[in-house]
């Protein structure tokens, strides 16, 4: 809930402020996947998860990545390579078992401390440089709000998923 700063403009001598009543412990997790296919335009696949869930978990468990993986796979109609970080949800047994139980499936963890090679790194980057910078949220259902309009914004946006792909350098450079 808490803004991140950027910059801005004003007039010279005047610094502009921005007041945030409160500190708020609310966060929103959002998992994503960057895709890319040859001779297609790239694409972002997201899912939010506030941290008021039923069960009390804060954070996403290993099956709302698979329920992601899956929605993927729906969507992408088609095998799917998957480059991804050594978050410990990713490495889990039920993960492990979810991987190997489908043949159209292919995992490939990134070195420990590389976000340098995470495409979706440089999504959030985005995020936070555009649609968060400068803006106190009112409440929870605001910062959700701008997130998934931020996130939608970016999924017409292939220049700037192609860049965050091109970036990690682990896809070709176009022609």
């Amino acid at each position: 809930m808490t803004p991140p700063v950027t910059r801005t403009w004003s007039r010279r001598g005047t610094t502009p402020i921005v007041r945030v009543r409160g500190r708020s412990r609310r966060r929103l997790s959002v998992a994503a996947l960057v895709c890319y296919k040859p001779g297609q335009r790239s694409r972002l696949i997201y899912r939010p998860c506030p941290d008021a869930r039923p069960d009390g978990r804060k954070s996403f468990a290993w099956t709302d990545y698979r329920d992601l993986i899956q929605a993927a796979h729906h969507q992408l109609g088609g095998p799917i390579v998957l480059v991804w970080d050594n978050l410990n949800t990713h490495v889990t047994g039920g993960m492990r078992r979810y991987i190997a139980e489908r043949d159209w499936l292919t995992v490939y963890q990134l070195p420990t401390y590389a976000p340098q090679l995470n495409p979706v790194e440089g999504i959030w980057s985005v995020l936070r440089r555009t649609t968060q910078a400068n803006r106190a949220f009112t409440d929870p259902h605001d910062l959700i709000t701008a997130i998934r309009q931020g996130l939608r914004r970016l999924q017409y946006r292939h220049d700037i998923l192609d860049g965050c792909l091109i970036g990690t350098r682990l896809v070709p450079t176009p022609p």
